[in-house]
């Protein structure tokens, strides 16, 4: 017995030490050096090539990036099952894309879900696979040769390496997905792109520190001599994947290196260098490959219409006009990167946002970042395709597939509680509406549609009445809805009054002939279908609080709006702190928007007439109105938190209610508000998927060009 038990002791060990140091730490041994090391997949020139039925062909990237997250759950969570992913690549593949593009180790299901599609399809989706970098290392007192960012580098290729092979274990604990990465998936794995959008401050520091790493020169990559110590780094990562993956595997596929154009490999003029900080290069033409690497290189790109905005101050740029006499920025810089590199250049995101809010624009084709529909965010996409292929760019990659809630941007981070952003959907934040896939609020539908049919609307909805008009509200993970029925209505305006914040609010307004019961926060005023707004008391006017100085050169602490002032003011959101007169070296005050005007329209996505990012809709005597959490100052609707007095905690604190006030009124009135209850749906979402209007205008794009 303890002669069996002392056997059945050993094969375990046994086991556990193959699984722990083949599976987890990739340790193996090369029984076969001399087998010959293959590929499918080669670049010749600045074209790619796939192997098939033993010879090679050309082939072009049709792509999509895809991300993580869902709603309800951050990215890191990884939480998107087997199923979702299958469904997804069926969608892809119909819109006409041949290829999808990662970031990251994601887990476990998404490889096998991968394998399950392309295993019996003769028409396989193809994949190109990312390598991160850590933010907060990228972020860090660290160069790019300190053992948490380089080696992490390295140790993570060799794990990428393995699971498109089918060989690796990850536990939990890391920075990445986790799971048992079993079934090889190589077979479609087309290459990798190394890295992230660099940030310059890295690279520079990168270049200061470490003056001595002049030179790499492996056995499938090498530097050359004009390269950087960063460059250097990203030439030793480079070889050491291709290294790992000949010998231990005997094949080869592409290789590229992240970029953008912040490390764009240019000289610009004094003034955009100083004022922009465009201090740093990253220039993969100091990277050569060897005779030994069979598949080659490719250029990775991240370029988007809207930036870098400085293009617009640099003449080379700002004088070119396109095939349409259009000034086009855009196409001029995709032209100066494909004229300038050797290799296949493969723009791996672009795209704009069917977002409500915005964060930038494109102040030549007005393809911003941010402010558009699903409709405009389609022919968006398109034009920008148009000018890949007009200046010899065929390979594309759009950003991105999904939408995903738990995303910020710079404009909008500092009203919200980034701790909690997956559990609500944000249309102010454009970073959130990328995708080409929605994922609106309700399980099947939404609550309301503001599309003139109110059957949805119950008698229980309504929460104030006048003689001649009633309001109801109702409220879901993205938006605050009402309805008004208002009798015999000619399109006088008419107003609803909210009270969310405790600390302040008006009782009456300079700006209209309407008093409230209570102290009142903002102020809706429909006035026709391209006159209307929303508007918000002085005192709790984010913006003004935040950016006093750089919009008025006023410090708004000094001399704070009284809590009680009856000033309401537009609702803007700011664009640029500073924009640059580069042409006489002074600077003007920062420039926003207002995205407090709403937008009219049928937002029902079932309608012909849908827009998508329309706020109201007229029918008769009914109104239908739907606005962001946001606008109304909520940092998390989940919780039923608002913004606290600004001018107390000298910033944006948080409070939490339970109840907001609304009512209805006309010119003369004074308005009676009527308690709303507000009830928190914690971390439990509801949401539905949809095909936005810009996925079938892709679709029309790619499949379409194949007929």
């Amino acid at each position: 017995m303890k002669r069996f038990l002392l056997i059945g002791t050993t094969i375990i060990i046994i086991i556990f030490c193959y699984v722990f140091f083949h599976y987890e730490l990739g340790i193996f041994i090369n029984f076969n050096p001399q087998k010959e090391v293959t590929t499918f997949v080669k670049t010749q020139e600045k074209e790619i090539y796939l192997k098939k039925d033993k010879k090679y062909e050309k082939f072009v990237i049709k792509g999509v990036d895809l991300g993580a997250g869902i709603p309800g759950e951050f990215a890191t969570d990884y939480a998107i099952d087997k199923n979702t992913y299958k469904r997804w690549f069926k969608y892809i593949q119909e819109m006409g894309a041949n290829t999808i593009r990662i970031y990251t180790i994601l887990g476990d299901n998404f490889y096998n879900a991968f394998y399950e599609y392309n295993k019996d399809n003769d028409n396989p989706l193809y994949l190109i696979h990312g390598l991160w970098i850590n933010d907060y290392v990228q972020n860090s007192r660290l160069d790019a040769y300190d053992s948490k960012f380089l080696g992490e580098f390295l140790n993570d290729s060799k794990k990428i390496v393995d699971i498109i092979h089918g060989k690796r274990l990850i536990s939990l604990g890391t920075n990445h997905g986790t799971g048992f990465y079993y079934h090889d998936i190589s077979d479609w794995v087309l290459g990798y792109i190394l890295g992230v959008e660099w940030e310059d401050a890295t690279v520079v520091y990168t270049n200061h520190m470490q003056e001595d790493k002049t030179s790499y020169q492996g056995k499938y990559i090498k530097s050359t001599s004009d390269a950087t110590p960063f460059e250097v780094m990203l030439t030793e990562v480079g070889d050491k994947i291709i290294e790992y993956e000949s010998t231990r595997y005997k094949e080869q596929r592409l290789v590229a290196f992240s970029n953008w154009p912040t490390t764009d490999p240019f000289d610009y003029s004094e003034n955009i260098t100083n004022y922009f900080k465009k201090m740093a290069k990253v220039d993969v033409e100091h990277i050569k490959a060897t005779d030994k690497f069979l598949s080659g290189q490719f250029v990775s790109y991240h370029i988007y219409p809207y930036y870098p905005d400085y293009l617009n101050y640099e003449k080379e740029y700002n004088d070119y006009k396109d095939q349409n006499g259009v000034k086009n920025t855009y196409q001029a810089y995709l032209k100066k990167i494909n004229d300038y590199h050797t290799m296949p250049v493969v723009i791996s995101e672009f795209g704009v946002p069917s977002s409500r809010g915005m964060a930038q624009k494109d102040q030549n084709t007005m393809r911003n970042q941010g402010g558009m529909s699903e409709d405009e965010q389609g022919e968006a996409i398109v034009k920008c395709y148009q000018d890949m292929l007009s200046v010899g760019i065929e390979n594309a990659i759009i950003f991105t597939w999904q939408d995903e809630w738990f995303k910020r941007t710079w404009n909008t981070m500092q009203n919200v509680n980034l701790q909690r952003t997956p559990y609500w959907s944000d249309y102010q934040t454009n970073e959130q509406y990328f995708g080409l896939l929605s994922f609106d609020s309700g399980n099947n539908t939404s609550i309301s549609y503001n599309d003139g049919n109110v059957s949805e609307w119950k008698n229980s909805d309504v929460i104030s009445k006048t003689d001649n008009a009633s309001l109801s509200v109702k409220y879901d993970e993205k938006y605050v809805y009402f309805y008004i029925n208002k009798n015999n209505y000619q399109g006088e305006k008419i107003y609803i009054a909210i009270d969310t914040t405790p600390k302040s609010g008006a009782y009456s307004s300079d700006s209209y002939n309407i008093k409230f019961n209570r102290p009142t926060d903002f102020l809706i005023v429909i006035d026709g279908k391209s006159n209307s707004h929303i508007l918000v008391q002085e005192r709790y006017n984010t913006l003004f609080a935040l950016y006093g100085y750089e919009i008025n050169e006023v410090n708004s602490y000094l001399n704070p709006p009284a809590s009680d002032s009856s000033k309401f003011q537009k609702i803007n959101l700011m664009l640029q702190t500073a924009t640059p007169l580069l042409t006489n070296n002074k600077s003007e005050h920062a420039e926003v928007y207002e995205t407090g005007k709403l937008k009219y329209g049928n937002g029902n996505p079932e309608s012909d007439e849908f827009i998508s990012n329309s706020d109201f809709y007229i029918n008769g005597d009914f109104i239908e109105i739907r606005l962001p959490w946001e606008l109304l100052n909520f940092s998390d609707p989940s919780l039923m938190t608002i913004h606290d007095d600004y001018y107390e905690n000298f910033g944006v604190e948080n409070i939490n209610i339970d109840k907001m006030y609304v009512g209805i009124g006309v010119d003369g009135d004074t308005i009676e508000m009527n308690p709303l209850k507000l009830n928190k749906w914690y971390n439990t979402v509801t949401y539905h998927e949809r095909l936005k209007k810009s996925y079938y205008i892709v679709q029309n794009m790619w499949v379409g060009s194949d007929k």
